[in-house]
């Protein structure tokens, strides 16, 4: 009791550091909070007390700790909006010894082969096809991550990502970014609990521009605003959550996990909505044979809505996925997801690979994956 009191004590604690940041007004990056590994997307990203693999380093690098292997390959790739937008995530997780672990995650979500009208017109008001050229709208995000236990605390794990942010629009626009997420996980029996900060100093985007002479033109001449220098600032988010798992005869198991997403730019759209903080609840369910094969389902992404039929009403988001673990090598994933309007002409089907390299030195087998 007295090692749970200490670490709800170190939860409050980073969040009442953190809270004078609310006073911010700007926030970017977003597609950091889409998610990664499709074991994550069908249980609705509950993720952060649970997670024990090498996507840790994403969603709590504390959970680096809880792998079953020496070392993790992971792979995912998913289309958004009918293969218009590509996301794509990698990562490559180590345990250094029994009391630390580190990784390396790659994050990209883009556009590409978009067409560049600017210089469709050339100098004599002729319309030339071949001025046409194309360029990409990407998103990368790199985080180095590493995770160590906590000898004085029986249970507890901290960990903490370095990340660097870089936002390209083909050659004539930029950012980089940098900052600094911290997570901590604590086990007592078959109760897992955590909490992630992600941006905790706030993550800075630092905008540069290299327009031509032509683009400038172009966007006087249909009145949009020219870009200038600029920095955006994204505000900290916390999530803290807990999960249970419930072993089951005839080698079934089940898992149940709860997270909330904590904001602090202000009101938004969910159950709480408050000022400076609103809350964001959601639900993950994995079921398991043996170790081996799961079935998964999550619920959350609560928001009320209007139309003209009636007034307003809760809608939600439902995701499932699948799971399997072919010869205790590689492990398949699938979830079946969107990335939040709740429209199922717009669910992408997810795929994952986890590659595990070597057998742990420990006997700890995995309990889900």
């Amino acid at each position: 009791m007295y090692r749970m009191k200490k670490f709800f004590s170190i939860i409050s604690f980073l969040l009442l550091q953190f809270c004078g940041f609310s006073q911010a007004t700007k926030y970017s990056n977003e597609f950091m909070n889409l998610g990664v590994g499709a074991r994550a997307l069908g249980m609705s990203n509950t993720q952060v007390s649970l997670t024990n693999d090498g996507t840790a380093g994403y969603w709590n690098p504390a959970g680096l700790l809880n792998m079953s292997r020496d070392r993790e390959l992971n792979l995912m790739h998913a289309e958004y909006f009918a293969g218009i937008a590509k996301y794509d995530y990698g990562s490559f997780a180590i345990k250094i010894d029994e009391n630390s672990a580190a990784a390396l995650s790659v994050i990209r979500f883009g556009v590409d082969d978009i067409p560049n009208t600017t210089e469709l017109i050339d100098n004599q008001g002729n319309i030339d096809y071949n001025r046409i050229t194309s360029f990409s709208a990407a998103d990368y995000g790199i985080l180095f991550s590493y995770a160590r236990k906590l000898p004085s605390i029986e249970g507890l794990r901290l960990g903490a990502n370095v990340k660097v942010i870089r936002r390209v629009i083909g050659d004539f626009a930029g950012a980089w970014g940098f900052g600094i997420d911290a997570g901590a996980q604590y086990s007592y029996k078959n109760w897992n609990f955590g909490i992630m900060g992600r941006d905790i100093t706030s993550t800075f985007n630092a905008w540069s521009y290299d327009l031509s002479d032509r683009m400038i033109e172009v966007f006087q001449q249909t009145g949009n605003d020219i870009p200038t220098n600029s920095l955006e600032i994204t505000l900290p988010k916390f999530i803290v959550g807990a999960s249970h798992k419930f072993n089951l005869p005839k080698d079934l198991s089940a898992t149940v996990a709860l997270d909330l997403d904590i904001t602090t730019d202000r009101k938004r759209n969910v159950l709480i909505s408050g000022n400076p903080f609103s809350i964001d609840p959601h639900f993950g369910v994995e079921l398991g044979y043996n170790n081996l094969i799961f079935v998964r389902g999550g619920f959350g992404n609560l928001q009320q809505e209007s139309d003209f039929l009636r007034d307003n009403f809760w809608s939600y988001q439902f995701n499932v996925g699948v799971g399997v673990i072919i010869k205790k090598i590689l492990a398949i994933d699938y979830a079946l997801s969107d990335i939040g309007d709740k429209s199922i002409a717009v669910y992408s089907n997810i795929f994952s690979l986890k590659l595990f390299l070597n057998r742990s030195e420990s006997k700890k087998e995995a309990s889900s994956f």
